[in-house]
């Protein structure tokens, strides 16, 4: 079972919002650590009230095109759960599967975007644009 399998299942355990907040919270927690010189203008999302950051490394070689890996980090907790959330769902995967899966579609399904703030779901949108321009770009250039 994948990560984002792990963490679906454990959202349809959780009835209480509050349990569910917790939880993005402690993924969060769980991301690795950014290094300090990846937090630069170029890798901060746009559209986000908080402040977020991403990376992405391509590996052209891939089977199945190029397979793109992020990191990501905020400076809120509950945004950096769901840069974790991201991360899981895309990280690891060629550009073509990033580019057919929708993200918000999923987080609908576990019902996390009905509990954000709009400031929180605007910027949830701009970091799942952000991976699917880094995808069609990496597709792009293969």
């Amino acid at each position: 079972m994948s990560k984002i399998d792990d963490i679906v299942e454990n959202f349809g355990l959780l009835d209480e919002w509050d349990d569910r907040y917790r939880y993005v919270i402690e993924l969060g927690r769980e991301l690795p650590p950014m290094a300090e010189a990846d937090r630069t203008e170029t890798n901060k999302v746009q559209g986000c009230a908080s402040q977020v950051w991403l990376t992405t490394k391509v590996a052209t070689d891939g089977a199945e095109g190029p397979i793109l890996t992020f990191q990501g980090d905020s400076d809120a907790h509950i945004v950096r759960g769901l840069v974790a959330i991201l991360i899981a769902l895309y990280s690891g995967k060629s550009a073509r599967d990033i580019l057919a899966t929708d993200a918000l579609a999923l987080f609908d399904r576990i019902g996390l975007r009905e509990n954000l703030t709009p400031q929180r779901s605007n910027g949830l949108r701009s970091m799942v644009e952000r991976v699917r321009a880094e995808a069609g770009a990496a597709l792009a250039a293969a």
